[in-house]
């Protein structure tokens, strides 16, 4: 009875640890770096004054790495073949500032916790703020995550939301991720700010199908804006504010745009046009406290999909290259 007693202690120690391993804790690094959150919250202000950019930036970053390998930085590595995650096509457009927030963070905590806060976590924290700077909610952040070994820019394709997708191909992408249909449509908020490059959209104004030139779930105000703003053969670095009415501030405008047929993105205004997404929109149009609600819970769970723990990453001390 001594021996399967004791034999039960170890097995339950056994698994506490097991647990404490592959569990984040937004409490992870209160011994180690106790300062962290600090040390972010003022690199991402510093970056944020200098340019609006870093908030879209950021915020991007962060979707387009967990989608890819899981939250594990994997974006960040730059490779001299030009066969990392960030060199795929579908990453191209990546705005710089969201990879220099997270370097200059990574530097600044590198000074005062040297090799224990992950690249990962510093993109998780700065993608937060970022949000808060916008005028939207804060929430606590889960930490924990080690930075990821693999970065291919061949794994990338097939793993991100295409703009042109209809409501069951982002459910299906996002289902991957353990995220719902109600989380889809809450990370699809994030659209409130930024820009696009007009050749994501340009399909919607000159050439949707052979009936209609122009998407007809436009809203044909805003349909002539966007041509003026993108006409044909326009200059590909020229970028469209994703959020035409408050583009500098995270808030609900989006779905408020969406029942105005003012969705930039078809994957943007098919959660409106199509009945099953439909009656979110409304409710998030109305009430901006429930989709900030929504958002905080949908983040959080987009900050735990394919975390490494262990052995299974690492500690960067560069986000931009693999240890030695």
């Amino acid at each position: 009875m001594e021996v399967l007693r004791k034999g039960l202690m170890l097995l339950m120690v056994f698994i506490v640890l097991q647990r404490g391993e592959g569990q984040l804790s937004e409490n992870f690094y209160r011994n180690t770096c106790p300062n962290l959150e600090f040390i972010v919250r003022q690199e991402v202000f510093t970056k944020f004054s200098q340019t609006f950019v870093t908030i879209p930036a950021t915020l991007r970053l962060f979707f387009h790495d967990c989608f890819v390998e899981g939250c594990d930085a994997s974006v960040m590595i730059s490779s001299p073949n030009g066969d990392a995650e960030k060199d795929s096509e579908d990453n191209l457009s990546l705005a710089g500032d969201g990879f220099d927030t997270v370097i200059k963070a990574k530097q600044e905590v590198e000074r005062q916790c040297p090799g224990i806060v992950s690249c990962a976590d510093i993109l998780a924290l700065a993608a937060r703020d970022v949000v808060v700077l916008a005028g939207g909610p804060s929430w606590e952040v889960e930490l924990g995550r080690r930075d990821g070994l693999r970065s291919q820019a061949s794994r990338v394709a097939g793993n991100l939301p295409d703009p042109g997708f209809n409501l069951a191909q982002l459910n299906t992408i996002f289902a991957r991720n353990n995220l719902t249909q109600f989380d889809m449509i809450s990370l699809s908020g994030a659209h409130t700010v930024g820009f696009s490059h007009c050749n994501r959209f340009a399909d919607r104004l000159y050439s949707f199908s052979s009936s209609s030139r122009v998407d007809p779930t436009l809203d044909p105000n805003y349909a002539q804006e966007l041509m003026q703003g993108c006409p044909r053969n326009v200059d590909p670095s020229i970028a469209i504010n994703m959020d035409p009415e408050t583009p500098r501030s995270f808030d609900n405008v989006y779905y408020q745009n969406l029942v105005s047929g003012k969705g930039l993105f078809t994957s943007d205004q098919v959660l409106f046009s199509d009945e099953a997404s439909q009656p979110t929109v409304s409710d998030f149009a109305r009430n901006p406290g429930n989709f900030n609600g929504a958002f905080i819970t949908a983040m959080r769970k987009l900050g735990r999909v394919g975390v490494k723990t262990g052995n299974e990453g690492q500690i960067r001390i560069d986000c931009t290259m693999f240890n030695s």
